[in-house]
């Protein structure tokens, strides 16, 4: 991972083999980052995705492997209990196969490169667990 650090926040390039979520996580605690919005896309070839199901209150998870195109990946970084926590959703697909997947990113490695945009905000959003919802939600 290389990146640069801006006023409003920083840009970010995975290489191949680099994997998105413990990347973006690692960058998050050694900058301090507390609040910030992510926009992102790329190529990756390994991909685990998730739907939660608000009836069973749990998610469940599927894997691609193959060439997808990283259409869109945009989420929040916001702090549980003090530790990063990043919420990302992510739209994959091959024009070839005529293959779309969607949902919240579990993990993904990059098989050309990634761009990201990480813009920082001022202050600081937690999480709660939600009983009624099954689900770690803003607390303000």
């Amino acid at each position: 991972m290389d990146y640069r650090k801006f006023e409003q926040g920083y840009v970010l390039r995975l290489d191949p083999g680099e994997e998105i979520v413990g990347s973006l996580t690692r960058l998050v605690e050694q900058e301090g980052i507390q609040l910030a919005s992510v926009s992102a896309l790329g190529a990756a070839n390994d991909v685990t995705i998730g739907i939660f199901n608000t009836v069973e209150k749990k998610y469940y998870s599927q894997r691609y492997q193959g060439d997808y195109e990283i259409s869109a990946l945009v989420g929040n970084v916001t702090r549980k209990e003090g530790e990063p926590y990043l919420h990302l959703h992510i739209t994959i697909g091959n024009p070839v196969t005529g293959q779309v997947h969607a949902g919240h990113l579990s993990s993904a490695t990059i098989s050309a490169t990634l761009e990201l945009f990480l813009q920082v905000w001022d202050g600081q959003v937690g999480r709660k667990f939600s009983d009624t919802v099954g689900l770690n939600l803003l607390e303000f």
